[in-house]
């Protein structure tokens, strides 16, 4: 079965490559408790470092999901515009 949601499926594990990270350094070091700015940084480049490593189909897919809504969105604005043009000539026509 083909994923729904692969961009809500990507942003999830975006945020617990961070998330993870950054809990274990404010538990298990404690002097990121007082640096907590540094332990933000730290957590932010090692969840880039990881979602560039292993994040990489999951983001092809929200890609490509991304890319499929836009294709039919612009689709049905050509249809849009098609029926609009019809109609002018039709009524250029007559």
């Amino acid at each position: 079965m083909k994923n729904r949601a692969p961009f809500l499926v990507y942003t999830v594990l975006r945020l617990l490559a961070f998330l993870v990270p950054l809990a274990i350094m404010w538990f298990f070091f404690p002097i990121f408790r007082e640096y907590w700015w540094l332990a933000a940084i730290f957590a932010a480049l090692i969840g880039v470092s990881i979602s560039m490593l292993f994040l990489r189909r999951p983001l092809t897919d929200a890609s490509a999901r991304i890319v499929e809504r836009r294709e039919g969105m612009s689709s049905a604005a050509q249809k849009d515009a098609d029926v609009e043009d019809d109609a002018i000539d039709g009524a250029e026509r007559a």
